[in-house]
């Protein structure tokens, strides 16, 4: 054990005997507190955890990068981190993910520290969850399952509350294990087929009943989740009906996109130092500068390495994203790799249907508190991209004049006699359009306005062309 050194990056392939060997320890990841009471998540005595990773690509930067963010997430849920080691594999062991060595060595670290906890930057196979436990004596949990635990905690409504339940069941079942003999009578050979010693009995064992009730509750909440997402598709149709363009605002956990949300409309919705502090949908209407009415969603917070089980559970959620007129995808500009955020969330989108088709505009947030040279750094790579400050308001009106130049564009020009009796139609104009002039005159409203297909088709029904009326 030692110190975690500055390295140069090196090559993949570029391991050498030391690396293999060592377990190294990442500085500056301890949790630092005087008082239990001062995590919110946890009401019992906090968990003591040891993190570990596995480096097997990049530089010594990004692995303790990715050690780091996995050190924020275990302090979401309530733990306290006592320790983070790295592993350099050129892959995770199959058996124990750090290689036998290193499970004795990581033992001897948990119990040195007091550890109850070890939590692996990585989903584990269920062998290897059974068999890391067994060597190091605690209790043994992945980055999928601290995921789910964070989103099982800050979940509010009872779509989300479903929705988290069935991505946590989705992953329980293939990794559910029976304590001692009793519980399973599953064996190869003839008895598999009910024939022979160990294949007769009462019926099924507890452990088949088990998973044969979470198959039952994972049907049961994809019908719920089925049914409560109704409401929404009813609304955003509505919306599509009416042609009220819409603005999704994406991005990586904790880069501000409830923050931006608040300063652009005033929805007032939970901001919070944490990540996946925000889990439900929030759809607020705004305006242009113009008076163009659109609605913009703050959507669900994405990592590295989302849980795919997440992904399935939340895609009711995520279609907001891909039914959008343009996306807002907000990036951290102080964060230490926020090209990497930039690429985990694409790497989503990829597996929302119709979402990488969307317009995007990279928001690079947090300017008040990044270095000048990432943000230019960034906005060279990214084209499309403007720099904000949701905290502070800096370049909120430039981004509001690029949301509306990208929003689709009206292109229907009318001039219209419209009878007072048809006010509504008027009404829609201004909620809806960009109205360049009304005047009242005896028989109806001159209306002149550039509006979308639909309202220019109903307005022409009942109106008159000006230059016939008068």
């Amino acid at each position: 054990m030692h110190e975690f050194p500055a390295l140069d990056p090196i090559e993949t392939g570029d391991l050498d005997l030391e690396d293999r060997q060592a377990l190294r320890r990442v500085a500056g990841l301890s949790t630092e507190l005087q008082d239990v009471t001062e995590v919110e998540y946890r009401q019992l005595r906090l968990e003591r955890v040891v993190l570990v990773g596995v480096w097997t690509n990049g530089t010594a930067e990004d692995a303790e990068n990715s050690l780091l963010e996995l050190k924020l997430l275990a302090e979401t849920a309530g733990s306290q981190v006592l320790d983070g080691l790295i592993q350099r594999r050129q892959k995770p062991d199959p058996a124990t993910y750090i290689g036998s060595g290193k499970a004795l060595e990581l033992r001897d670290v948990v119990e040195s520290t007091g550890a109850d906890t070890v939590i692996c930057d990585g989903e584990l196979t269920p062998g290897q969850l059974r068999q890391l436990e067994e060597t190091v004596k605690v209790k043994v949990i992945d980055r999928t399952a601290l995921i789910l635990d964070i989103f099982a905690q800050h979940a509010k409504s009872r779509e989300g509350k479903a929705q988290v339940e069935l991505a946590q069941l989705s992953y329980l079942l293939p990794r559910l294990r029976g304590w001692g003999g009793n519980l399973s009578r599953q064996v190869g050979g003839r008895a598999a087929g009910g024939v022979g010693i160990g294949g007769r009995g009462p019926g099924e064992t507890k452990i088949e009943l088990d998973r044969r009730r979470i198959r039952e509750r994972m049907s049961k909440l994809r019908r719920q989740i089925s049914g409560m997402s109704t409401s929404r598709d009813t609304m955003r149709h509505r919306r599509q009906r009416r042609e009220v363009p819409a603005v999704a605002i994406a991005g990586y956990t904790n880069a501000g996109k409830s923050s931006l949300l608040n300063r652009v409309t005033g929805a007032g919705v939970l901001v919070e130092d944490a990540l996946f502090a925000t889990l439900d949908p929030t759809v607020r209407r705004a305006r242009t500068s113009e008076g163009r009415l659109f609605t913009i969603a703050d959507t669900v917070g994405f990592v590295r390495h989302l849980p795919h089980q997440l992904v399935e559970a939340f895609r009711s959620t995520l279609e907001e994203v891909a039914d959008a007129d343009l996306i807002l995808h907000v990036v951290d500009g102080s964060h230490p790799d926020p090209e990497g955020q930039l690429a985990a969330v694409r790497e989503v989108f990829a597996d929302i249907e119709g979402a990488s088709d969307v317009p995007e505009v990279v928001v690079i947030n947090k300017a008040d508190a990044a270095d000048q040279e990432v943000l230019d750094r960034i906005a060279r790579r990214e084209r499309d991209s403007i720099v904000v400050s949701a905290r502070t308001g800096a370049g909120i009106p430039e981004l509001m004049e690029l949301i509306e130049e990208r929003l689709p564009r009206l292109d229907h020009e009318v001039h219209l006699l419209v009878p007072y009796d048809r006010g509504d139609l008027i009404s829609r104009a201004h909620k809806e359009g960009e109205v360049l002039s009304v005047d009242h005159v005896e028989d109806g409203t001159i209306l002149h306005a550039r509006v979308l297909p639909s309202l220019s088709q109903e307005l022409e029904r009942v109106g008159k062309p000006v230059e016939h009326a008068i």
